[in-house]
């Protein structure tokens, strides 16, 4: 099993980057956001997914973690594929996609290319339902200064967007500690804890 791919990036098309690891060039649909991270000629490290079937053996490739976890995600979801995946984060930032399916954004997901209102519908309710699931129980209440309603579930939401792009319990508690929840908006929230763990 592969789980990152470094070289030198010898080719890249729509979808597509071609890695040269060691005299062998492995092919990796990628999205987007990560094409726009590589170059020809410069050296990359992708993080790989492989998708193994009766008829085919393809490499995904991401440029970071929080792209490939949302991926993989994405996959758990009935109906989704790697094709419809890869259009997805493509489309929308793993951040987006948070913020997407904690809010019930079903109009991000209907603008990607290929995904309809029944597709869209289902992944916000699967993935919306498994990261509550996820997160319900491990914020402590020493991680907000809050004993609102409205904080609450404001903290909550926040915990459920940073598990969704693939940061652990004990990450996202110390993340989410100190910062004023009752006063700053959702996606302010997530952006400071964001902040706090690339530091």
């Amino acid at each position: 099993m592969f789980y990152h791919i470094s070289g030198k990036v010898a080719e890249i098309e729509p979808n597509l980057a071609v890695v040269d690891c060691c005299g062998a060039g492995f092919a990796l649909n990628v999205t987007a956001n990560t094409l726009s991270h590589l170059k020809v000629g410069e050296n990359a490290k992708l993080y790989t997914y492989e998708y193994i079937r009766e008829d085919a053996f393809e490499l995904y490739g991401f440029f970071d973690k929080r792209e490939k976890h949302c991926f993989e995600m994405l996959l758990g979801v009935s109906g989704v594929g790697p094709k419809a995946a890869l259009s997805v984060l493509s489309f929308v930032t793993p951040e987006a996609l948070a913020m997407a399916i904690i809010s019930g954004d079903e109009k991000t997901l209907t603008a990607v290319p290929g995904i309809g209102k029944k597709i869209a519908q289902r992944i916000l309710l699967e993935l919306k339902d498994k990261m509550a699931k996820e997160t319900s129980n491990f914020i402590p209440v020493s991680a907000v200064n809050s004993g609102t309603e409205n904080g609450a579930s404001k903290l909550s939401d926040a915990a459920s967007a940073l598990a969704v792009l693939g940061y652990t319990s004990a990450e996202i508690s110390l993340a989410l500690k100190d910062i004023d929840i009752d006063n700053l908006p959702l996606e302010q929230i997530i952006k400071q804890a964001l902040k706090k763990m690339v530091k």
